[in-house]
């Protein structure tokens, strides 16, 4: 009998499939575990590519960078342009070619700045947990002028701000954790401890670079920061100030003079202070009506989303920076 040619196709395609099984094809590698043994001992091998840097190097490497007053924003252990401009940043004081990348001469750099370890233990305290907590905040202000303090979401969302990360990091550096319970231990970014003291003599707004640089009394560059500096609707300004008061927990007024798009507010509203308030935690007032730097209630967005004019950091960059300016203090928007 003879065999039709459908027979004969069906045959080379269980033969080819066949072939297929059988041969070794690379299997799926696990997702890449974060914890305090493998960030704290990474390294950047000098066969990673470009783009291709491991989470657990570029998570110290965040780490590093904060600690050395190179803010890269919220740590998260993934690239992204805060990064980047943080790394382009130490680059530049370093002396190394400025291209952002985290290559082995400037790996070796961070890795000058302190012997800490990335990762450490911490011991939830009831400070962390007792609140009191806005789980549901409102978007509208006049449903936030409601409220007496416009505090964090959670314990896990304080945790995050007290140690400069992502709520997802700190997930997944500690697997079935709740975070409010005091007494839990969690692994945690070895953040720089809170400035108290300095001296900043001028700032730099860059804002084609959504970034800000600190420089002291003789011209030394102090830190740099990751912002949201103005928008389309909402420009910053240009040209010279000088910082005028600083105010810590600041409250926050809303004027429809303002016009903010989206808005619907027709009177002035007052919102109470508090870490999640319109302007975070720390207000620096400039010499130019209405426009400061201040802190925010979304870290996640600095430097990639637009402000309404103003200079927009996280808080805990914000907060240090309060502490180190003075009426002295210069401030110049780079265009």
């Amino acid at each position: 009998m003879t065999k039709s040619p459908v027979t004969y196709l069906h045959l080379a395609i269980l033969v080819f499939a066949a072939c297929l099984v059988a041969l070794p094809w690379p299997r799926a590698t696990a997702a890449e575990t974060l914890n305090a043994a493998t960030v704290n001992q990474a390294q950047l091998s000098p066969k990673s590519k470009a783009g291709a840097v491991p989470r657990a190097v570029l998570l110290r490497a965040q780490v590093l960078l904060d600690r050395a007053n190179f803010s890269p924003g919220v740590i998260d252990g993934k690239p992204g342009e805060n990064a980047k401009q943080a790394i382009t940043a130490l680059q530049k004081a370093r002396g190394l070619r400025a291209d952002g990348k985290l290559d082995q001469a400037t790996f070796a750099k961070l890795l000058e700045t302190g012997s800490e370890p990335a990762l450490v233990d911490y011991r939830i305290g009831e400070s962390d947990v007792k609140g009191p907590f806005v789980p549901n905040m409102p978007k509208d202000l006049d449903q936030m002028a409601a409220l007496d303090h416009l505090g964090y979401a959670s314990p896990l969302d304080l945790l995050s701000e007290k140690f400069h990360a992502s709520a997802a990091l700190l997930q997944a550096l500690n697997p079935g954790q709740t975070f409010d319970t005091a007494g839990a231990t969690i692994t945690v970014p070895n953040v720089r401890a809170p400035r108290t003291a300095g001296r900043v003599a001028k700032i730099e707004v860059d804002k084609p670079g959504r970034g800000l640089r600190a420089f002291g009394p003789a011209g030394e560059l102090v830190a740099y920061y990751p912002a949201s500096i103005g928008s389309a609707e909402k420009p910053a300004p240009s040209g010279t100030y000088k910082v005028g008061r600083t105010k810590f927990n600041p409250t926050y007024t809303y004027d429809p003079k303002f016009a903010f798009k989206g808005v619907t507010a027709k009177k002035k509203v007052e919102i109470a202070e508090g870490p999640r308030n319109p302007v975070g935690s720390v207000w620096i007032d400039l010499n130019k009506p209405s426009y400061g730097i201040h802190g925010t209630a979304h870290p996640e967005t600095i430097g990639k989303s637009d402000s309404h004019g103003c200079v927009r950091l996280t808080n805990w960059d914000a907060t240090d920076l309060a502490h180190m300016v003075s009426k002295t203090t210069v401030v110049t928007f780079l265009e």
